[in-house]
């Protein structure tokens, strides 16, 4: 694997198996995977709360991006996934408390389901860092 290629975990189970990492950057290119509200404890975050599963999401997100050298500052894109579309407005009340100032492209999409029946949201996030040097951002 190219030493410029650099994977990110969140210690989920499912990354081995499905052959997956929370996030991978290459170069100053950031991708942050599908990311459900899993609870430290393996179980949902917010059962039944589109904004509190959505506020989950987002910090796993963001953990992601600081383990690969970004920040939110540098997300140039979301996609925000729900199983009923009707309830964007909670999932977009999230996400405006991290991106209102930002403003990244974002898509909101409804989805048929997820693997896991109680999740009710899913976020994918993209980013450009400013250099593609994490220990020179650091500095």
């Amino acid at each position: 694997m190219s030493s410029l290629r650099r994977l990110v975990t969140s210690g989920s189970p499912l990354e081995p198996e499905i052959g997956f990492s929370r996030a991978v950057r290459i170069g100053q290119y950031v991708s942050v995977a599908g990311t459900a509200p899993i609870a430290d404890d393996g179980g949902t975050a917010g059962p039944g709360d589109v904004y509190a599963q959505s506020i989950r999401c987002l910090n796993i997100a963001e953990h992601a991006l600081r383990e690969a050298g970004a920040t939110l500052t540098d997300v140039i894109r979301t996609r925000v996934m729900l199983v009923d579309i009707t309830h964007w407005r909670d999932a977009a009340r999230a996400h405006g408390e991290r991106f209102g100032q930002i403003r990244p492209a974002c898509t909101f999409v409804e989805v048929s389901r997820f693997i896991d029946p109680a999740w009710l949201v899913e976020f994918e996030i993209d980013a450009v860092v400013a250099t593609s040097d994490p220990a020179a951002r650091a500095s």
